[in-house]
Parts: C-alpha cells; structure tokens; sequence
C-alpha cells in the first residue's frame, strides 16, 4: 500500500482546490455582472433638475456597490417625453422619470393624482400624501396596467407663472393670453376669463417675445429665468397653481428580477432624490429671485384670501375631473380629505 506523507496530502489537496476555484470562476464573474438600466428622463440636459437625476443614478450604482446601473438619458434622446410610458412597458426603456400627467390620455385619473392644482402649498404636503394617505399605491395601480412600477416620487417645487402683465387677483387674469399645458390648470385660467394657447415649452420664449401670449405656465422662478422667460416679461405671479410630481417607474419584469435587498436600497435612495431635487431647486429659486430687482422683473405674490377664492373654484373642477374614471374619484376624495386635514381648505 502506498504511504502518504504529509507533503504529498498538501500538494494533492493544492491542486484540487486550485482545480475547484478554476471551474468556480465563471459562475463567480456571471455573479459580479452589474444589472444595467436604460433611463429616460422628462428634462433637458441643460436643466437643474436632470443633473438631480444625474446624481441620483450615480447614488444607486454607488449604494448598490456596482450591483444596479442606471444611465440616465434627457429628453427625447430614446423617444419622445410623451412616448416613455410606452417604452417602458415593451422594455425598450428600463426606467422613466416623467410626469404622470403625460399619459392622462391612458386615464384622466393620472392628471388629478400627479398635480391637483391650486392645492397643495409645499412639496411636503403632497409628498405625505403619496407616501402616508394612499397616493403612490394609486399611482402602482394605474400604471400596473401597463406592466410598470413606480418606486417613487419626486417634485421641483411650486411653479409661478410669468407674465408680461401684473396679475394681483383673479380679476386679472381676464383677457390674459397664457401658455398652459391642457388639463385642469387650463380650464380654471379659462374659467377666469383668460385665453389658452398651448405650445411646447421649447417655443414659449418666441412666443412671449413676440406677443403670442402675455404670460406663461412653466415652472419656478429659476426655471424660468434659465429660459429666458424674464428678458421678455417682467412678473413672476405666485399662486400655488400648480406643483406637479415627478415620478421614477421601472418595468415591472425589470423590478421582480431585482433582490429584495436592491430593491430596497433603490426605495431609499429614491427617497432621498426626493428632497435632493426639491431642495436644489429651491436654493437655485432663491438665488434668481435675489436677481430679479436688478433685472426690473417684479414678484407678486397672491393673499391668502384670494387663494382662498381661486380654490373655491378650482373645487368644481376638480370635481369634474372625479367623473372620468374611477382613478380620478378615488385620487379626488383621497386628496380633498388630506387638504381639508391640514386646514388648506374649509
């Protein structure tokens, strides 16, 4: 019988370990392989708000240690802004950042849940909704039908209207020709005596320039001002019209193949988008507003009695809007029963 010696035992037990490790190795490398994600977002590249995205991607390859990657494209550079929802559900995008509201064409319940406008005062407020009063499981539940899963949501705070003329009051927006999105925000302008003429954002500085319209419905004040929208109309109108979300939806194949812990990891850090962006936004808000004396651009601000006014209309519109699907009613009452709780309305 053959003797082992105890150099023998280790150089044999050397060599299959090493001959273990060999045939380990590919299933190892195939474990290390990052899962990567195709993202379009609603904004420009020029935009503060795309750059928050930017970083937010950048946080979840950082806070999954390489696991999950996604790249960030802007708008338009897949498919076009009103097109992602589509994208997203054949998979040709793994993730959208978008605003609901753009695929109200699918149910009409999508605009009353993604800005109830003349509500909300505070992103703080819309977000408990979303996260504490049932908002974002509505939200799941609409876009579920199109094979889609919103993680989480995000807002660029209140947005002001520009205006070539001064708007004090609701009696002022008679005759006014804006540029306003369709939806609930058009139709309450238009109740108020005011003419809607809706245009891309890309053309509303030729449009303000040229006198098309008088005034128009974009976003914040920093905003505006990085479009330009100030070199051609003097007034910056705040009166908590509109505060529309922003949400981050993946494919719902794409997010049942993520582990829990991923999963995880990509809520939070969604959370912390959240406020990145509304808090970057508002700092940048400061810093234009601290500009506009100097420029002759002038800042009104509406009362609180005559916010009071405007929601009262804005009330029957809302409530209009309830009567088109069941997503609208349920986002509707949902919605009025939290702004009735914080004491916005009576």
């Amino acid at each position: 019988m053959q003797k082992t010696t105890r150099r023998g035992f280790l150089k044999a037990t050397s060599v299959a370990t090493a001959g273990l490790a060999a045939a380990g190795a590919p299933a190892i490398v195939r474990a290390q392989q990052p899962i990567r994600w195709r993202c379009q977002s609603m904004w420009s590249s020029a935009e503060l708000t795309y750059k928050a995205f930017v970083d937010f991607c950048d946080r979840v390859k950082a806070n999954t240690g390489g696991r999950l990657v996604i790249e960030p494209f802007a708008a338009g550079a897949v498919t076009g802004v009103f097109e992602t929802l589509d994208a997203v559900t054949a998979g040709v995008l793994q993730a959208q950042s978008s605003w609901p509201g753009y695929f109200s064409g699918k149910d009409a319940g999508l605009a009353v849940i993604s800005d109830f406008v003349f509500g909300y005062q505070h992103p703080h407020q819309a977000e408990a909704w979303f996260y504490y009063r049932g908002g974002l499981d509505m939200l799941r539940q609409a876009y579920a039908r199109y094979n889609a899963y919103p993680v989480g949501v995000s807002w660029w705070g209140v947005e002001s209207i520009v205006s070539k003329k001064p708007i004090p009051t609701m009696a002022d927006v008679k005759g006014i020709k804006f540029r306003s999105p369709q939806g609930m925000t058009a139709e309450i302008l238009t109740k108020l005596g005011a003419s809607i003429v809706v245009l891309p954002g890309g053309e509303v500085f030729s449009a303000l320039d040229k006198g098309v319209v008088d005034g128009a419905d974009w976003a914040t004040p920093s905003m505006n001002q990085r479009m330009g929208f100030f070199d051609v109309a003097k007034y910056s109108v705040k009166l908590y019209h509109s505060m529309p979300v922003q949400e981050f939806t993946v494919n719902m194949d794409a997010w049942k193949k993520l582990p829990d812990e991923l999963k995880a990891i990509l809520q939070s850090t969604t959370r912390e988008w959240t406020w990145d962006q509304v808090q970057r936004v508002a700092v940048d808000d400061v810093r234009a507003q601290k500009e506009f004396a100097a420029k002759g651009v002038k800042q009104i601000v509406w009362s609180d009695a005559e916010m009071d006014r405007i929601r009262t209309l804005a009330h029957k519109t809302w409530e209009d809007w309830s009567k088109k699907t069941p997503l609208a009613k349920q986002a509707y009452d949902s919605q009025l029963a939290w702004l009735k709780d914080l004491g916005v309305i009576a």
